[in-house]
Protein backbone atom coordinates (compact mmCIF):
# COMPACT_ATOMS: atom_id res chain seq x y z
CA UNK A 1 0.00 0.00 0.00
CA UNK A 2 1.99 3.11 -0.79
CA UNK A 3 1.27 6.23 0.50
CA UNK A 4 1.31 9.80 -0.37
CA UNK A 5 3.04 12.65 1.77
CA UNK A 6 1.32 15.51 1.85
CA UNK A 7 2.41 18.63 -0.44
CA UNK A 8 2.80 21.52 0.86
CA UNK A 9 -0.54 23.31 -0.67
CA UNK A 10 -2.54 20.45 1.09
CA UNK A 11 -0.99 21.73 4.73
CA UNK A 12 -3.27 24.26 6.57
CA UNK A 13 -1.97 27.26 7.91
CA UNK A 14 -2.77 28.42 11.37
CA UNK A 15 -4.78 30.77 11.45
CA UNK A 16 -3.23 34.27 12.09
CA UNK A 17 -3.62 36.37 15.38
CA UNK A 18 -6.18 38.45 14.06
CA UNK A 19 -8.23 35.69 12.33
CA UNK A 20 -8.33 33.80 15.48
CA UNK A 21 -9.13 36.75 17.37
CA UNK A 22 -12.22 37.60 15.08
CA UNK A 23 -13.85 33.69 14.93
CA UNK A 24 -13.71 33.82 19.06
CA UNK A 25 -15.31 37.65 18.84
CA UNK A 26 -17.82 36.61 15.99
CA UNK A 27 -19.12 34.25 18.00
CA UNK A 28 -20.72 36.41 20.57
CA UNK A 29 -23.64 37.22 18.82
CA UNK A 30 -24.49 40.29 21.38
CA UNK A 31 -20.86 41.74 21.23
CA UNK A 32 -21.26 41.43 17.53
CA UNK A 33 -24.58 43.74 17.12
CA UNK A 34 -22.74 45.77 19.68
CA UNK A 35 -19.77 46.50 17.08
CA UNK A 36 -22.19 47.32 14.58
CA UNK A 37 -24.27 49.71 16.68
CA UNK A 38 -21.01 51.31 17.39
CA UNK A 39 -19.69 51.18 13.85
CA UNK A 40 -23.15 53.27 13.21
CA UNK A 41 -22.59 55.65 15.57
CA UNK A 42 -19.52 56.49 14.80
CA UNK A 43 -20.66 56.79 10.82
CA UNK A 44 -23.47 59.70 12.49
CA UNK A 45 -20.83 61.29 14.33
CA UNK A 46 -18.55 62.04 11.52
CA UNK A 47 -21.06 62.45 8.73
CA UNK A 48 -23.28 64.73 10.99
CA UNK A 49 -23.26 67.84 9.24
CA UNK A 50 -24.41 66.01 5.99
CA UNK A 51 -26.96 63.81 7.88
CA UNK A 52 -28.75 66.34 10.48
CA UNK A 53 -31.68 68.37 8.74
CA UNK A 54 -30.72 71.12 10.88
CA UNK A 55 -28.09 73.04 12.95
CA UNK A 56 -28.36 71.71 16.61
CA UNK A 57 -28.64 75.62 17.78
CA UNK A 58 -31.21 77.00 15.49
CA UNK A 59 -34.54 78.12 16.87
CA UNK A 60 -38.37 77.83 15.16
CA UNK A 61 -40.24 80.15 17.37
CA UNK A 62 -43.27 79.00 14.85
CA UNK A 63 -42.67 75.18 15.96
CA UNK A 64 -42.19 75.21 20.01
CA UNK A 65 -43.06 71.33 20.83
CA UNK A 66 -43.74 69.97 17.65
CA UNK A 67 -44.39 65.72 18.08
CA UNK A 68 -42.71 63.35 16.08
CA UNK A 69 -43.64 63.20 12.30
CA UNK A 70 -45.92 60.00 12.48
CA UNK A 71 -48.33 61.97 15.64
CA UNK A 72 -51.08 64.30 15.13
CA UNK A 73 -49.60 68.13 14.60
CA UNK A 74 -46.15 65.88 13.55
CA UNK A 75 -44.27 66.93 10.51
CA UNK A 76 -41.35 65.51 8.37
CA UNK A 77 -39.21 68.86 8.69
CA UNK A 78 -38.49 67.57 11.95
CA UNK A 79 -38.71 63.95 12.21
CA UNK A 80 -38.72 63.39 15.88
CA UNK A 81 -40.11 66.60 17.05
CA UNK A 82 -38.59 69.81 18.30
CA UNK A 83 -38.21 70.57 22.18
CA UNK A 84 -39.56 73.95 24.40
CA UNK A 85 -37.41 76.57 22.37
CA UNK A 86 -38.05 75.24 18.57
CA UNK A 87 -34.93 72.71 18.24
CA UNK A 88 -35.04 70.19 16.08
CA UNK A 89 -34.11 66.68 18.54
CA UNK A 90 -32.81 64.43 15.73
CA UNK A 91 -30.22 67.10 14.48
CA UNK A 92 -29.34 67.60 18.01
CA UNK A 93 -29.31 63.39 18.74
CA UNK A 94 -26.83 63.68 16.09
CA UNK A 95 -24.45 66.32 16.87
CA UNK A 96 -24.73 65.02 20.55
CA UNK A 97 -23.50 61.49 19.18
CA UNK A 98 -20.20 63.49 18.10
CA UNK A 99 -19.85 65.06 21.18
CA UNK A 100 -20.32 61.64 23.19
CA UNK A 101 -17.94 59.45 21.48
CA UNK A 102 -15.89 62.83 21.92
CA UNK A 103 -16.21 62.31 25.56
CA UNK A 104 -15.61 58.94 25.31
CA UNK A 105 -12.14 58.64 23.77
CA UNK A 106 -10.84 61.99 26.15
CA UNK A 107 -11.79 60.54 29.00
CA UNK A 108 -10.51 57.02 28.43
CA UNK A 109 -7.21 58.32 27.01
CA UNK A 110 -6.72 60.19 30.28
CA UNK A 111 -7.62 57.51 32.37
CA UNK A 112 -5.95 55.31 30.91
CA UNK A 113 -2.54 57.04 30.61
CA UNK A 114 -2.80 57.88 33.80
CA UNK A 115 -3.55 54.80 35.47
CA UNK A 116 -1.64 52.89 33.27
CA UNK A 117 1.72 54.85 34.75
CA UNK A 118 0.57 54.53 37.78
CA UNK A 119 -0.53 51.08 37.98
CA UNK A 120 2.48 50.29 36.39
CA UNK A 121 5.26 51.87 38.84
CA UNK A 122 3.04 50.09 41.85
CA UNK A 123 3.62 46.85 40.26
CA UNK A 124 7.20 47.32 39.27
CA UNK A 125 8.51 49.08 42.22
CA UNK A 126 6.54 47.91 45.19
CA UNK A 127 7.00 48.81 48.09
CA UNK A 128 6.96 52.13 49.08
CA UNK A 129 5.53 53.66 45.90
CA UNK A 130 3.26 50.20 45.63
CA UNK A 131 2.28 51.00 49.18
CA UNK A 132 1.58 54.88 48.94
CA UNK A 133 -0.40 54.65 45.16
CA UNK A 134 -2.63 52.09 46.24
CA UNK A 135 -3.75 53.66 49.44
CA UNK A 136 -4.64 56.37 47.13
CA UNK A 137 -6.80 54.79 45.17
CA UNK A 138 -8.47 52.80 48.12
CA UNK A 139 -9.53 56.46 49.14
CA UNK A 140 -10.94 57.44 45.33
CA UNK A 141 -12.23 54.33 45.59
CA UNK A 142 -14.28 54.40 49.12
CA UNK A 143 -16.13 57.65 47.62
CA UNK A 144 -19.13 57.15 45.33
CA UNK A 145 -17.78 57.79 41.51
CA UNK A 146 -21.03 60.64 41.50
CA UNK A 147 -20.18 61.76 44.02
CA UNK A 148 -16.48 62.80 43.52
CA UNK A 149 -16.95 64.05 40.13
CA UNK A 150 -19.21 66.72 41.52
CA UNK A 151 -16.62 67.55 44.12
CA UNK A 152 -14.00 67.71 41.13
CA UNK A 153 -16.58 69.97 38.77
CA UNK A 154 -17.87 72.24 41.77
CA UNK A 155 -13.91 72.61 42.41
CA UNK A 156 -12.93 73.25 38.83
CA UNK A 157 -16.32 74.99 37.97
CA UNK A 158 -19.10 73.43 35.64
CA UNK A 159 -17.90 73.18 31.50
CA UNK A 160 -17.69 70.14 29.51
CA UNK A 161 -13.62 70.24 29.81
CA UNK A 162 -14.00 69.58 33.79
CA UNK A 163 -16.91 67.14 33.62
CA UNK A 164 -14.35 65.59 31.41
CA UNK A 165 -11.47 66.30 33.90
CA UNK A 166 -13.53 65.11 36.52
CA UNK A 167 -14.83 61.80 35.04
CA UNK A 168 -11.37 60.97 34.08
CA UNK A 169 -10.43 61.10 38.38
CA UNK A 170 -13.31 59.01 38.44
CA UNK A 171 -12.11 56.12 36.17
CA UNK A 172 -8.41 56.37 37.41
CA UNK A 173 -8.45 53.73 40.08
CA UNK A 174 -9.94 50.89 37.98
CA UNK A 175 -7.12 51.26 34.92
CA UNK A 176 -4.55 51.54 37.86
CA UNK A 177 -5.42 48.71 39.83
CA UNK A 178 -6.09 46.64 36.84
CA UNK A 179 -2.40 47.41 35.30
CA UNK A 180 -0.91 46.64 38.54
CA UNK A 181 -2.31 43.17 38.94
CA UNK A 182 -1.57 42.57 35.18
CA UNK A 183 2.34 43.63 36.31
CA UNK A 184 2.22 41.44 39.32
CA UNK A 185 1.52 38.38 37.11
CA UNK A 186 4.52 39.11 34.85
CA UNK A 187 7.10 40.57 36.91
CA UNK A 188 8.25 36.73 37.97
CA UNK A 189 8.33 35.57 34.40
CA UNK A 190 11.30 34.23 32.74
CA UNK A 191 11.25 36.28 30.09
CA UNK A 192 11.32 39.35 32.87
CA UNK A 193 14.01 37.23 34.38
CA UNK A 194 16.21 36.65 31.24
CA UNK A 195 15.53 40.41 29.97
CA UNK A 196 16.98 41.89 33.08
CA UNK A 197 19.85 39.65 33.05
CA UNK A 198 20.56 40.64 29.53
CA UNK A 199 20.99 44.20 30.80
CA UNK A 200 17.61 45.64 30.12
CA UNK A 201 17.66 48.94 32.03
CA UNK A 202 14.61 49.88 34.29
CA UNK A 203 12.11 51.64 30.95
CA UNK A 204 12.77 49.28 28.87
CA UNK A 205 11.52 46.24 31.29
CA UNK A 206 8.52 48.23 31.70
CA UNK A 207 7.75 49.90 28.74
CA UNK A 208 9.49 47.47 26.20
CA UNK A 209 8.70 44.25 28.20
CA UNK A 210 6.11 43.80 30.86
CA UNK A 211 3.79 46.29 29.36
CA UNK A 212 2.83 45.04 25.87
CA UNK A 213 2.13 41.69 27.97
CA UNK A 214 -0.60 43.47 30.19
CA UNK A 215 -2.86 45.24 27.44
CA UNK A 216 -5.26 42.79 26.93
CA UNK A 217 -7.16 42.92 30.01
CA UNK A 218 -6.20 47.20 29.54
CA UNK A 219 -8.25 47.35 26.26
CA UNK A 220 -11.42 45.51 27.62
CA UNK A 221 -11.35 48.11 30.79
CA UNK A 222 -11.18 50.95 27.93
CA UNK A 223 -13.67 49.62 26.34
CA UNK A 224 -15.83 49.66 29.17
CA UNK A 225 -15.01 52.91 29.85
CA UNK A 226 -16.26 53.96 26.92
CA UNK A 227 -19.73 53.78 28.25
CA UNK A 228 -18.60 54.50 31.67
CA UNK A 229 -17.37 57.92 30.34
CA UNK A 230 -20.80 58.78 28.79
CA UNK A 231 -22.92 57.49 31.42
CA UNK A 232 -20.83 59.88 33.41
CA UNK A 233 -20.60 62.67 31.60
CA UNK A 234 -24.53 62.45 30.65
CA UNK A 235 -25.17 62.48 34.53
CA UNK A 236 -23.01 65.74 35.65
CA UNK A 237 -24.45 67.12 32.47
CA UNK A 238 -28.09 66.30 33.79
CA UNK A 239 -27.34 67.85 37.04
CA UNK A 240 -26.18 71.45 35.04
CA UNK A 241 -22.40 70.39 35.81
CA UNK A 242 -21.29 69.17 32.54
CA UNK A 243 -21.43 70.98 29.10
CA UNK A 244 -24.01 73.95 29.53
CA UNK A 245 -26.62 74.98 26.68
CA UNK A 246 -26.61 75.27 23.87
CA UNK A 247 -24.23 72.28 23.67
CA UNK A 248 -26.10 69.02 22.20
CA UNK A 249 -24.76 66.99 24.56
CA UNK A 250 -27.79 64.20 25.53
CA UNK A 251 -27.36 64.97 28.95
CA UNK A 252 -28.18 68.35 29.04
CA UNK A 253 -31.14 67.76 26.65
CA UNK A 254 -32.59 65.24 29.09
CA UNK A 255 -32.37 67.96 32.04
CA UNK A 256 -34.20 70.89 30.11
CA UNK A 257 -36.57 68.72 29.03
CA UNK A 258 -37.61 66.74 32.15
CA UNK A 259 -40.44 69.85 32.93
CA UNK A 260 -42.51 68.48 29.79
CA UNK A 261 -42.18 64.97 30.44
CA UNK A 262 -46.19 64.57 30.72
CA UNK A 263 -47.16 66.65 27.91
CA UNK A 264 -44.12 66.07 25.44
CA UNK A 265 -42.97 62.52 25.91
CA UNK A 266 -40.69 62.79 22.69
CA UNK A 267 -38.09 65.39 24.36
CA UNK A 268 -37.23 62.98 27.05
CA UNK A 269 -37.30 59.62 25.50
CA UNK A 270 -35.06 60.03 22.26
CA UNK A 271 -31.99 61.35 24.62
CA UNK A 272 -32.70 58.74 26.81
CA UNK A 273 -33.09 56.09 24.13
CA UNK A 274 -29.78 57.50 22.57
CA UNK A 275 -27.89 56.73 26.13
CA UNK A 276 -29.26 53.45 26.59
CA UNK A 277 -28.32 52.19 23.59
CA UNK A 278 -24.72 53.76 23.11
CA UNK A 279 -24.06 52.66 26.85
CA UNK A 280 -25.45 48.90 26.34
CA UNK A 281 -23.60 48.92 22.47
CA UNK A 282 -20.02 49.37 24.71
CA UNK A 283 -21.06 46.91 26.70
CA UNK A 284 -21.76 44.29 24.69
CA UNK A 285 -18.44 44.86 23.10
CA UNK A 286 -16.47 44.64 25.89
CA UNK A 287 -17.66 41.66 26.94
CA UNK A 288 -16.99 40.22 23.54
CA UNK A 289 -13.05 41.69 23.64
CA UNK A 290 -13.15 39.90 27.15
CA UNK A 291 -14.54 36.46 26.02
CA UNK A 292 -12.20 36.75 22.84
CA UNK A 293 -8.64 37.97 24.44
CA UNK A 294 -8.82 35.66 28.01
CA UNK A 295 -7.76 32.19 26.74
CA UNK A 296 -9.21 30.51 29.29
CA UNK A 297 -13.15 31.75 28.60
CA UNK A 298 -12.46 31.10 24.40
CA UNK A 299 -15.15 28.75 23.73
Amino acid sequence: MTTYAPTPASVSKPPGPFLEFWRSFSVNKGALGGLIVIALIILVAIFADVLAPHSPIDQDRAAFLVPPFWQAGGTLAYPLGTDDIGRDILSRLIYGARLSLFIGVIVVTLSLAMGLLLGLAAGFFGGLVDTVVMRLLDIMLALPSLLLAIVVVAILGPGLVNAMIAVSIVTLPHYSRLMRAAVLSQIRRPYVTASRVAGAGTLRLMFATILPNCMAPLIVQATLGFSSAILDAAALGFLGLGAQPPTPEWGTMLASSLQFLQRAWWVVTFPGLAILVTVLAFNLLGDGLRDALDPRLKR
